[in-house]
């Protein structure tokens, strides 16, 4: 089937768009999130602010396109480190992969992280449309996880009752559960998934935001203890 070949226009407008979300990342890492500016956009790609809002509705609009480019760009990050690991059976090495992916992207992108993972911008509230592109980071460390499960991995018991559990994680069960990802998840397995997700982020964003300074010299070493003593802690490392 041949698609319908795109206009000049179409192409020149794609153009433009790329250069003002390029314009705006930049933005990003001199000034923050908080700051962005519509008008200042404009100026850096050399437009008069009354024309860019033919590309970008408002601010909002513009802050929403690029986490929607940025969770992509990171979730491609950690989904092409994790499939480059030949040996598929050795879920530690997977696991390993995806979350330096994590932290390299992070470390090379610092305004995008702080957009992603930092303070909340005020007044913005991000819409259902940065919901996909933000699981998809989530996915690839739960895909590890469900097949080191698949393969006899299980994590030891934690303190909380497992009925308590159950009921606390409902949601993340459902998530896996609808992405055919593990047939009823135990409840200590997504509590240390969610854990593991929340500290490998935790770890990146002390890094980020200079909360290691003085405790870690080598930060890319701790990370991969920290990455690897959550392996363990899942039932699939040490």
């Amino acid at each position: 089937m041949t698609s319908t070949p795109r206009t000049a226009r179409a192409l020149a407008r794609e153009t433009i768009t790329r250069d003002i979300l390029a314009a705006a990342r930049a933005r990003l890492a001199a000034d923050g999130p908080a700051a962005l500016s519509l008008r200042a956009v404009a100026r850096d790609v050399g437009m008069v602010s009354s024309a860019v809002y033919r590309y970008v509705e408002n601010r909002d609009a513009l802050l929403t396109a690029l986490i929607v480019e940025c969770y992509d760009e990171l979730g491609a990050a950690v989904e092409d480190a994790e499939a480059t690991v030949p040996d598929r059976d050795d879920v530690t090495t997977r696991w390993l992969a995806a979350c330096r992916a994590v932290r390299e992207w992070s470390v090379a992108h610092p305004g995008e992280f702080g957009l992603l993972y930092g303070t909340p911008v005020p007044g913005y509230a991000a819409p259902r449309d940065t919901v996909d592109p933000a699981t998809r980071l989530v996915l690839v460390l739960v895909r590890v996880v469900a097949d080191a499960h698949a393969k006899g991995a299980v994590p030891p018991l934690g303190p909380t009752a497992e009925g308590g559990l159950a009921t606390l994680v409902a949601g993340a069960r459902d998530f896996v559960a609808a992405r055919g990802l593990i047939d009823d998840a135990p409840p200590e397995l997504v509590v240390r998934t969610l854990m593991a997700w929340t500290t490998v982020l935790g770890t990146v964003s002390f890094e980020m935001f200079g909360h290691l300074a003085g405790s870690v010299d080598d930060t890319a070493a701790w990370f991969d203890v920290v990455a690897l003593r959550l392996a363990a802690d899942l039932g699939i490392g040490l």
